[in-house]
């Protein structure tokens, strides 16, 4: 009787883990799956650590009962160890070499200071002078109030521009770039939203040129009240079934729905660096998606994701509670090497943190 409880108790659990790392699988994959196909489906890379941890504990309850049923983790492991790099690198630091270019991604928040600092654009503005990067590129680069954001800029940085994408009064958005190397031209990538973009920003580095494209891809349009009850749900504070389950479809849906606006967004993005691989080329910006995402994925493909290549743990970059993710990259074509690329989490004055990296272009034959 007792044998027959524990090998009906082990058969359960092996069929438990075998659930979780089937999961696991899709949530590892899910950057594979079309988002204007399938927008919810898509958005299981969001749940990648939560399977990740859930068959880590498989693992540890093997380990104390069953030892012999260990291959159900560990082979799930073997099979999600390429998504498992690009969402957890590990690497030491290197030896950045002379003359690399420095390079900062920032989404500012619109230098609102992260309802932590009186003087939003004042902390960013200390911030950028004493990290002395050759290359700042800002998501969100408006002051809506002041208006004074250049004359500051100009200060430290001889090369200045943004461009904005919406000029409502009560909702203004763009991205800019503040530079020691002169910007020969601009050119906006065409595709649809409201108020997001992307710009491709061409710089006169020494004889060559560089082709630094600054996106600011569609939020997830979550209101303050729909983050409140993603944490709810997050903390098990829901306790009604039936109210977890409507609420949970409702986040989904929501973010399926811009999940669907990114692919096309990031499409356009992928087929303008196609076009101009003559040129060594730097991608960055928020991308609102994370490691394991269609859109991140897309950009991506032909280009080194420098945080994967150089980087160090998860690299959590927007800092508001409950959203663990990393959303902000940078990626540079193969003529261009990167360094040490991170998330500095000791800046907080924006809902994001810095994203930084140095990278090294090739000489020219």
């Amino acid at each position: 009787m007792i044998n027959g409880l524990k090998t009906l108790t082990v058969n359960i659990v092996a069929g438990a883990n075998v659930a979780t790392v089937l999961l696991l699988i899709l949530a590892g994959y899910a950057d594979h799956i079309n988002p204007e196909r399938f927008p919810m489906l898509s958005n299981m890379g969001m749940a990648f650590p939560v399977f990740l941890i859930a068959n880590l504990l498989f693992l540890f309850f093997w380990l104390t009962f069953k030892w012999k049923k260990l291959w159900i983790p560990i082979l799930g492991y073997a099979i999600v160890y390429p998504p498992l790099t690009v969402y957890l690198p590990i690497h030491k630091t290197q030896q950045v070499p002379e003359g690399a270019i420095k390079l900062i991604s920032y989404n500012v928040c619109q230098y609102g200071g992260n309802y932590k600092y009186e003087f939003g654009f004042e902390t960013v503005y200390k911030y950028l002078k004493e990290q002395d990067a050759d290359i700042v590129c800002i998501q969100e680069d408006v002051d809506s109030w002041r208006r004074f954001v250049f004359q500051w800029y100009e200060k430290i940085y001889p090369y200045n521009d943004t461009t904005l994408f919406s000029k409502r009064p009560t909702s203004m958005n763009g991205v800019g770039i503040h530079s020691k190397f002169p910007i020969i031209r601009k050119e906006r990538i065409p595709y649809k939203s409201e108020a997001n973009g992307s710009v491709a920003y061409f710089l006169k580095v020494k004889d060559d040129t560089l082709l630094v494209i600054n996106n600011h891809l569609e939020t997830t349009h979550l209101s303050t009240e729909d983050r409140t009850r993603y944490k709810e749900i997050l903390k098990g504070e829901v306790k009604q079934r039936d109210t977890l389950k409507e609420e949970s479809l409702i986040l989904l849906s929501k973010l399926g729905q811009a999940t669907s606006k990114r692919a096309p967004q990031a499409d356009a993005v992928h087929e303008y660096i196609e076009a101009h691989r003559q040129y060594p080329i730097i991608v960055c910006g928020d991308f609102n998606d994370s490691p394991i995402s269609y859109s991140r994925r897309t950009i991506a493909d032909g280009l080194t994701d420098c945080f994967v290549e150089t980087g160090l743990g998860i690299g959590l970059s927007y800092n508001q509670k409950g959203f663990y993710f990393r959303i902000d990259h940078i990626m540079c074509s193969e003529d261009i090497q990167p360094y040490n690329c991170k998330i500095d989490n000791e800046m907080d004055a924006s809902d994001h943190y810095p994203i930084i990296c140095w990278l090294k272009m090739a000489d020219k034959p």
